[in-house]
């Protein structure tokens, strides 16, 4: 969930542009802004501020504020005064000068588990090891931005960092039925897909079911590599961001995961979804005692991934794996919680 980790924090002399810099991230979608002490919120609903006072970052959800100190780090010395501040009160923020990437490290392995780490990334080209260190990088990354063409570059180097790991499956399809006609979504990206690749959607967020792009056409359709048909209206399907997602609830500008059977897993921005009544064939897989249901519409150009490459709604059988991957089942509006559910 790197974008939910990161924040940004206008830098200018002038004040006006430190505003424009924070309006214009929010615009892109960057929720969390770290703001120097006196300058004005920007108007949003869903902004959360934090504010650089004196040595620390102050500020946040109102909910849980917080106040985390901001340590310099150049000597070991100065790594050993993180994880002091760190342990003592629950959480810190290091601000490089020299190395990075095995301080921080050493950080998030003392840190894990015991108390917060964040950092604060002055390069952007330290971006994505500031993500993405020991498998999960700092708890909260503040990049500093002087320019508009900073926060695409920020943009782009979060949507090319994998956004998480997945354990594929070929999982045994039970049965293979009609189940009438439904409203499926069919999702058009802004990005050009392989053919391997697509999305992961399920009935049950604990078990998804990859289905491929339309990379490959068919005797009577053009390609279209740039659309994955995902199913009908009330299947989930996962955000960039690990968050699980209404295929009917998205919407243009989302950023959905794209994932390879076995391969690369990246994400997409949806340039638009169309929901039309179509026949819809539902797919049931087993997993362990339990199945789970995919439905999807029946036509040629509709395929799940297999062990023998995709293969057509219209051509699945008992008896074939189809891959997919297991999730935490248990979800409130789309983000993971520890409770016990059974989804059916």
């Amino acid at each position: 969930m790197a974008q939910g980790r990161l924040a940004i924090a206008p830098e200018s002399d002038d004040a006006a542009v430190r505003t424009e810099l924070a309006v214009r991230a929010l615009r892109r979608g960057f929720h969390r802004l770290v703001l120097a002490e006196g300058d004005p919120s920007p108007v949003s609903e869903i902004a959360i501020i934090d504010r650089f006072v004196g040595d620390r970052i102050v500020g946040g959800d109102p909910a849980r504020p917080t106040s985390r100190r901001i340590v310099a780090v150049r000597t070991p010395e100065d790594l050993a005064a993180a994880m002091e501040v760190g342990h003592r009160e629950g959480g810190v923020i290091v601000a490089w000068s020299e190395d990075r990437v095995i301080p921080l490290e050493n950080l998030i392995a003392d840190g894990r588990g015991r108390y917060e780490v964040g950092a604060i990334v002055e390069r952007l080209s330290d971006l994505p090891a500031m993500l993405g260190a020991l498998e999960h990088g700092a708890d909260r990354v503040i990049v500093r931005v002087h320019h508009p063409a900073d926060l695409d570059r920020v943009e782009a180097l979060v949507e090319a960092i994998p956004t998480q790991e997945i354990a594929w499956e070929l999982l045994p399809i039970q049965r293979v039925t009609s189940a009438g006609v439904g409203d499926r979504v069919i999702v058009d990206t802004t990005s050009m897909l392989r053919g391997g690749e697509g999305m992961l959607v399920g009935s049950a967020a604990a078990v998804l079911l990859h289905v491929a792009s339309e990379a490959v056409g068919s005797r009577f359709t053009r390609p279209r590599p740039f659309r994955v048909n995902a199913g009908a209206a009330h299947m989930y399907t996962l955000l960039a961001d690990g968050a699980t997602r209404y295929l009917s609830e998205l919407v243009a500008g989302d950023a959905v995961l794209i994932a390879e059977p076995r391969g690369s897993v990246r994400s997409a921005r949806v340039g638009r979804i169309k929901i039309e009544r179509r026949p819809l064939t539902m797919v049931e897989v087993a997993r362990g005692p339990r199945t789970y249901t995919a439905f999807l519409q029946e036509a040629e150009t509709v395929r799940l991934s297999s062990e023998t490459g995709p293969v057509a709604t219209t051509h699945l059988a008992a008896s074939s794996r189809v891959f997919g991957a297991a999730f935490p089942a248990a979800r409130h509006l789309g983000g993971v919680v520890e409770e016990t559910i059974d989804e059916r």
